[in-house]
C-alpha cells in the first residue's frame, strides 16, 4: 500500500501520531495503535457529538438497518425499538425515540450504522480518508451507557480506527486466533477459541478518552466497556483487499479457459481420493498453464469493477448543478466531483468512451483532451479547455455538470 508523504494526508493524519509512511510500513494490517489526544491535538465532536446522535434518533426519521441495538451481547429485534412514522409516513420500520430511551436506559448498547451515508460532517471525513487510503470504507457509532458492554469479545474481518468521541472506554485487545481473516470467515465459526483467548492476558490493555483513536487490523479480538459514564465513540470500518481478491478474480476469469469446464469422467465417484487424484492432476495443469497467460491488465478491470461501486463520490445538489449548468459561461470554474471514478478508453473510431461505475458514456473523439483536463482535479475555466470555440466548450461543460461528472469549481 502506498500513502503520500506527511501533508497528503490530512485527514488519516487525524487518526494516528505517527507519519503515515510509518502507519504504512510498521502498523497498518501488522499491529494495533493507540493515539491519544494530546498527541492529535483536537477532539472528534465536530464529526459526530451527543446533540448529534439525539437528532438522528429523534428528528431525522431514521430507519432499520441505521440503527441496531444490542443488550447483554446479544441484537435485539428491531420490533423492539421501531414503529410507524404517523401521518403521512406510515412506515413501520422508522426508529421510534421513545422506546430507544427506555432500552438506552435499560442499559442497551445503540449502533447508529452507515453515518457516512447520513451524517454530512462523517459524509465528507468518509469520503477523504477513503480517498487517502484507496479503500472503500464504513461509519458506525456505538453509545453505551455507563459499566455496560455491548458485545463480548470478537474480531472483525476489516481494520478499523476507534474514535473515542465522548466519554471513556476500557478496551481489551487480543492477538488473532486467525491471522488476515477474509470475509467468509467471521468469528461465530471459532466462537470457542476467540472466547478462550480472551481469558489470557490482553496483547493491549487501555482506556480510551474523548479525542484518543485506537487502530486495529483486522482478525485482532476485542472487547470494550463503558466506564463510569456513557461512552460515545466511532468506527471507521476499512474492506479489505487481499490476495484472496486476486484468487476470486482469477478463478473468476478462468471460466473461460475450455480445459478447466471439461466434464469429468462418467460415473466418477466424488467420495473417492483415487478417482479425483488424475482429474486434479489434470485439473492443476490446466490451471497452471492457464495462469502464465493471463493479464494483469484484466485481472485489475475485474478488480476495478468489484471496488468503485463499493464507494460514493462527493455529493451534488441536482438543483443548485442545473441552475449552475443554466447560468455557465466561458468564465465560470467548474471541477470533477470529488471521488468520482471514471477511465477515459480510445477505441479508435470518431468517439471515446468515459467509463464509470455502472455506466458508459460517448464523446466526440476530438473531446478527449478537453474531458481529461475537466476531470483532473482542481478548479478549470470553462473558457480555457482546449476545443475550437466557447459553443463547444459550453456545450461539453453543460454535459458533465448534467451527468454529474463535474461541479462548480
Amino acid at each position: 500500500m502506498t500513502i503520500d508523504a506527511p501533508g497528503g494526508s490530512p485527514a488519516l493524519s487525524r487518526l494516528i501520531t505517527v507519519e503515515p509512511g510509518k502507519f504504512a510500513t510498521a502498523y497498518w494490517g501488522r499491529a494495533p495503535l493507540v493515539s491519544r489526544a494530546a498527541e492529535l491535538g483536537g477532539t472528534f465532536t465536530d464529526l459526530l457529538s451527543p446533540d448529534a446522535v439525539d437528532e438522528l434518533l429523534s428528528r431525522r426519521g431514521l430507519r432499520t438497518p441505521f440503527l441496531r441495538v444490542a443488550q447483554q451481547g446479544k441484537v435485539l429485534p428491531a420490533a423492539q425499538f421501531t414503529g410507524s412514522g404517523g401521518a403521512g409516513a406510515e412506515i413501520g420500520d422508522q426508529v421510534a425515540d421513545d422506546k430507544i430511551l427506555r432500552l438506552y436506559a435499560d442499559g442497551a448498547t445503540l449502533v447508529l450504522q452507515g453515518l457516512h451515508r447520513l451524517w454530512p460532517p462523517l459524509i465528507d471525513y468518509a469520503r477523504q480518508l477513503g480517498e487517502e487510503l484507496r479503500r472503500p470504507l464504513q461509519v458506525n457509532a456505538y453509545l453505551t451507557p455507563p459499566a455496560s458492554r455491548g458485545f463480548s469479545t470478537h474480531y472483525d474481518t476489516h481494520d478499523v480506527f476507534v474514535l473515542q468521541v465522548d466519554g471513556t472506554k476500557h478496551w481489551r485487545i487480543h492477538e488473532p486466533v486467525l491471522p488476515d481473516p477474509i470475509e467468509q470467515q467471521a468469528w461465530g465459526g471459532r466462537a470457542d477459541e476467540v472466547a478462550a483467548t480472551a481469558q489470557g492476558e490482553p496483547a493491549v490493555d487501555v482506556v480510551l478518552a474523548p479525542g484518543d483513536a485506537l487502530y486495529l487490523p483486522r482478525g485482532w479480538l476485542h472487547s470494550a466497556e463503558a466506564q463510569g459514564s456513557r461512552s460515545l465513540h466511532l468506527t471507521i470500518g476499512i474492506r479489505a483487499l487481499t490476495r484472496y481478491a486476486l484468487v476470486e478474480e482469477l478463478l473468476r476469469m478462468a471460466a473461460g479457459e475450455a480445459r478447466l469446464r471439461t466434464t469429468l469422467p462418467y460415473g466418477l465417484d466424488p467420495a473417492d481420493p483415487d478417482a479425483i487424484e488424475p482429474e486434479l492432476t489434470e485439473t492443476v495443469e490446466a490451471l497452471r498453464n492457464w495462469l502464465t497467460t493471463t493479464d494483469p491488465a484484466d485481472v485489475a478491470a475485474g478488480l476495478r469493477d468489484r471496488v468503485w461501486p463499493a464507494a460514493r463520490p462527493e455529493p451534488i445538489g441536482p438543483l443548485a448543478q442545473l441552475d449552475f449548468a443554466e447560468r455557465l459561461t466561458p468564465g465560470s470554474e467548474i471541477a470533477v466531483r470529488e471521488g468520482l471514478r471514471w477511465r477515459l478508453v480510445d477505441e479508435g473510431t470518431d468517439d471515446v468512451v468515459l467509463c464509470l461505475v455502472g455506466r458508459t458514456l460517448r464523446f466526440p473523439a476530438y473531446c478527449e483532451p478537453a474531458i481529461r483536463i475537466a476531470l483532473s482535479g482542481g478548479p478549470q475555466r470553462v473558457g480555457d479547455l482546449p476545443l475550437d470555440d466557447d459553443g463547444d466548450r459550453l456545450v461539453l461543460a453543460r454535459r458533465l455538470l448534467r451527468e454529474g461528472l463535474v461541479v462548480p469549481g
